[in-house]
């Protein structure tokens, strides 16, 4: 008796305590982050093949004839989809029907089903992937009204036929497997039912074990006690394991069938969803990627029960059979892991949230990743990085990394953080600090340009010169080329990037006047104000520079860059939204006029080389640098849309002979002619500013069409000398005309 009531003892503490803890846990679900929403609209750039290739990537399937969601079809010079509804953060979109036109390379029109021009249509996001606790489970939860009848048809018939009338325990089951393990001495048959198997991977190991048994055992029958089928079994849909991805295990039927099919879960067939209810049995051993022969003939096992007890037509089943198995090279939807954006947004999140609401609560983040942009980006990154790459098997491996921002609103729209950039590890993009090199002299010069005692025009002496340092030693800094080029203008020693011209000028300036600037810009930490910082002697990381340019790139007014666009909870309920935030960095004027000098870093300087990639009507600014020995290639420059920085360097912090010119700027160019959506860049100026032709060499006054003649920007009133002897094209056309 004493026995009988410490066991019925035992029994009630632990059904209690599985009940409390299934309770609160039910799932830890963790965040699902999505990329930026594609937005159709008349005039954007896009044809009918880039948008079937978007809807290919968000697992829509393409048909003849579009009859429900999730299809679409594609024919000369239009698209006909039906999309799938989709909470977003500000509202639910409903499933809906339409025809999207095209041509000349851009998107004509929209109309819905009911034949009538629509203004605008959000393509539902990609989804890029989880952000899950340190156990790695990750899951797409699966609301109860949404598991379709075959996979709880099917999972009955295969994994529990008494499903609907035991109470947590299968005694048949049992005997059986109990003979059998009498007979061999140990556990090889379980018997278990779906409540068992929900309670194994709930709490239990994988350990078989006569105490684990009796465990699952007593478990199961408290969860049948406190709940009712339905709700045990969307609980095992949720659940139960079902094949693993490096790290990440794939938790519940409505992942699985996007990691192996591409796929919603209401859009799996017969026999897709036969391969699901096939893995149940051992997801590694039947994995159909890893071992196809197994997973077919369990698969096929599965169809031939599905027969056998009426849950399928045997027409339907044959059929079913004679198909291959469908799975995917890659998950699609929820396409590619980018670790080193997600990375980003883990920090970011980080600052709002705790790591447990983040790994358990099931939070929807909407990110600003365009995913043709971070293609783009990791393609050229790949492509330019196995170029420059030095032949020989001893060589050291080049490394690098890209950060793409929208400059108006902070966005960041793609980051690679290395040449394996699906691999998890060291994040160059956000923790490379490398030293910057001539990435530093705008910033000198738009210094300059704020004191108003410079313009663009202004000349300063690009000669030897020592620098006496605190510890009593000289610097004596030299230009790329060796050589020193007498008097300059400031644009010329911007664009050409002398070191010397630009020490004379900083030196002139102060040392201390830059670093204010660059606390202005928003670096995290003030560099110490020795002369060497003005030729770039400070470690900043790709993604602390994108900060600094994007500011340049909006005009001198700062916008702290994000991944993160909106969070909102299970209920679609908004809890963050990136409100955006701008402070003014710098006199606009001085911004404007820098700007203009950073064109023509790219038209007559440095940046020139540009112009074999980019196309002719394509307008951009930017600079390139190089650190000492170089260690460190580096180019950061915009578009009238886009900012985009990469850097080339190796992990030993060896030479790679490369400068800022022949590597990043090689990735650089390419990246930026082959996004359709970007546009020139258009220097802006208020009234306060006048236009000006002036001789790139003397910094006089010029006209348009002169040899040398270069335009710039100068305060309203600025007063110039003329450049003698130079008559402009259309003067020599004049003349011919008279």
């Amino acid at each position: 008796m004493i026995v009988l009531g410490a066991l019925l003892l035992h029994m009630l503490i632990v059904g209690t305590s599985v009940i409390r803890q299934f309770e609160d846990r039910r799932w830890d679900i963790p965040a699902g982050v999505y990329a930026a929403p594609l937005e159709l609209y008349a005039g954007v750039r896009l044809d009918a093949l880039g948008l079937s290739g978007t809807l290919d990537q968000l697992g829509f399937q393409q048909a003849d004839d579009v009859t429900r969601p999730g299809q679409y079809s594609i024919e000369p010079g239009r698209v006909t989809l039906w999309t799938r509804a989709f909470r977003f953060w500000d509202r639910l979109d409903p499933s809906a029907r339409y025809t999207v036109h095209f041509g000349d390379g851009r998107l004509r029109s929209l109309e819905n089903s009911d034949g009538q021009r629509t203004a605008l249509l959000r393509l539902e996001p990609m989804r890029l992937g989880s952000i899950f606790a340190t156990h790695h489970e990750d899951r797409l939860l699966v609301e109860p009204d949404a598991i379709p009848p075959l996979l709880v048809d099917a999972l009955k018939a295969v994994e529990d036929r008494k499903f609907d009338r035991h109470m947590g325990l299968d005694f048949t089951a049992i005997l059986r497997a109990a003979w059998v393990n009498l007979k061999s001495g140990e556990i090889r048959q379980g018997g278990s039912t779906l409540t068992q198997q929900l309670v194994k991977s709930y709490f239990l190991d994988g350990r078989r074990t006569f105490r684990r048994k009796y465990q699952e055992a007593v478990m199961a029958v408290a969860l049948e006690l406190r709940y009712s089928k339905e709700e045990l079994l969307h609980a095992y849909v949720n659940e139960i394991y079902l094949g693993q991805q490096g790290a990440r295990a794939i938790h519940g039927f409505g992942l699985a069938s996007e990691f192996y099919f591409g796929k919603y879960l209401s859009q799996l067939e017969l026999h897709e969803t036969a391969l699901l209810v096939a893995l149940v049995k051992g997801p590694s051993y039947y994995d159909p990627r890893r071992h196809p022969e197994r997973a077919l003939e369990r698969r096929n096992l599965v169809l031939g029960i599905l027969a056998d007890l009426d849950v399928a037509d045997e027409q339907a089943v044959a059929e079913a059979i004679n198909r291959e198995l469908g799975v995917t090279a890659r998950s699609r939807v929820g396409s590619r892991y980018q670790p080193a954006y997600m990375d980003l947004v883990r920090r970011q999140l980080a600052t709002e949230y705790s790591e447990e609401s983040i790994a358990t609560i099931g939070l929807r983040v909407f990110t600003n990743l365009d995913p043709n942009v971070q293609r783009l980006a990791e393609e050229q990154l790949v492509e330019g990085l196995a170029r420059l790459q030095p032949e020989g098997e001893e060589a050291a491996v080049l490394e690098g990394a890209v950060v793409v921002t929208q400059p108006a609103t902070g966005a960041v729209l793609a980051m690679v953080g290395g040449r394996e950039v699906a691999a998890d590890g060291f994040n160059r993009a956000l923790d490379a600090k490398r030293p910057v090199g001539s990435l530093i002299k705008p910033f000198v010069y738009l210094t300059a340009l704020q004191s108003g005692a410079y313009t663009l025009a202004s000349t300063v002496e690009d000669e030897p010169i020592e620098v006496a340092m605190e510890n009593g030693r000289t610097w004596s800094p030299e230009n790329f080329d060796r050589e020193s080029h007498g008097t300059v203008t400031l644009l010329q020693a911007l664009a050409d990037s002398y070191n010397q011209a630009t020490v004379r000028l900083g030196l002139e300036i102060g040392v201390e006047a830059l670093v204010e600037t660059l606390a202005a810009f928003g670096i995290e930490e003030r560099p110490p104000a020795y002369p060497s910082l003005l030729l770039g002697a400070v470690d900043l990381s790709p993604f602390d520079v994108a900060g600094l340019y994007s500011t340049l790139a909006n005009d001198g007014f700062r916008t702290p860059l994000s991944a993160v666009r909106s969070v909102v909870d299970t209920n679609g309920q908004p809890l963050t939204r990136t409100a955006l935030e701008v402070d003014q960095a710098a006199d606009p004027n001085a911004v404007h006029q820098l700007n203009r000098g950073l064109v023509a870093v790219m038209q007559q300087g440095t940046g020139r080389s540009s112009r074999a990639y980019l196309p002719e009507d394509l307008q951009v600014a930017g600079k390139t640098g190089t650190s000492d020995e170089y260690r460190d290639s580096w180019f950061a420059g915009f578009s009238g849309d886009h900012l985009a920085v990469v850097w080339i360097g190796r992990d030993d912090n060896e030479t790679i002979g490369l400068t800022g010119a022949s590597g990043a700027l090689s990735i650089w160019a390419p990246m930026l002619a082959t996004m359709e959506s970007t546009s020139s860049y258009e220097p802006a100026y208020s009234a306060d500013l006048e236009p000006v032709w002036i001789d790139y060499d003397t910094g006089l006054k010029s006209r348009e069409g002169c040899r040398e003649a270069v335009e710039i920007l100068v305060p309203e009133g600025t007063r110039l000398g003329r450049q003698p002897g130079c008559s402009s094209l259309l003067d020599l056309l004049k003349s011919i005309g008279n």
